[in-house]
């Protein structure tokens, strides 16, 4: 069914820009609430950003606020993760998942999304 692919990742120095893209297929995104997590080596997977299904409503871990950026193009079935700002601390495979429901007040965990892509390479070093 829905199928989510990450794309964007990379190496970095710090302080650089890197915008991940989350590409849907099989399904419309318009139907989701999106989240981006990311899960760094001997780390639990931890959310970075959520969005609600109009784009209206975001969250952000508090490591995060104020660097990042979540956003979706209903249009091309996307949605983006604009990372600034970026420390060696961001390192990390991030990753997107899909499901039924925005909460205002906490991002969302990892066990309320059921679609998930593969993850993408998120490097920051000199």
């Amino acid at each position: 069914q829905l199928q989510l692919v990450e794309s964007g990742g990379g190496l970095v120095q710090p302080g650089g820009s890197l915008r991940l893209s989350c590409a849907a297929s099989g399904s419309t995104l318009d139907n989701y609430a999106i989240g981006w997590f990311r899960q760094a080596p001997g780390k639990e997977r931890e959310g970075v950003s959520c969005i609600s299904r109009s784009g209206s409503l975001t969250n952000y871990a508090d490591s995060v606020k104020g660097r990042f950026t979540i956003s979706r193009d209903s249009a091309k079935n996307t949605v983006y993760l604009q990372m600034n700002g970026l420390n060696p601390e961001d390192t990390a495979v991030y990753y997107c998942a899909a499901g039924p429901k925005y909460y205002m007040f906490r991002l969302a965990t990892r066990y309320e999304y059921d679609y998930w892509g593969q993850g993408t390479q998120v490097t920051v070093s000199s």
